[in-house]
């Protein structure tokens, strides 16, 4: 039997774009803060998701929402938000690009 073989793309770093999908800078951002939120959960010892939605000012089934990855309904501010919320400062830096290329958002947690 012939083994089939299996074509593998390298990814640009961005998997929503490596899917063409719409904006997908911002759900990248996006999809990096939901893993800093849930980093911070954790380090918070929050095991609950009624816990985490009252430090939230959610409700249960958004948080379950939110933690399997359904974050198109948020906009980055809130997401900025849920982190304070949590108890984690946000600092923000702007710095030039060294080349004519567009910059990028890059999160760090």
């Amino acid at each position: 039997m012939a083994k089939s073989r299996t074509e593998i793309t390298r990814s640009n770093g961005n998997v929503f774009a490596d899917l063409e999908l719409p904006n997908a800078e911002e759900a990248r951002t996006k999809a990096d803060l939901v893993h800093a939120i849930s980093k911070a959960i954790a380090a918070r010892g929050l095991t609950r998701q009624q816990d985490v939605a009252e430090v939230l000012g959610i409700d249960q089934p958004k948080v379950s929402k939110l933690l399997r990855g359904y974050f198109s309904e948020y906009s980055v501010e809130r997401l900025l938000e849920f982190l304070t919320r949590l108890g984690m400062d946000v600092e923000i830096k702007v710095t030039p690009k060294r080349s004519r290329k567009p910059g990028h958002i890059h999160v760090v947690a």
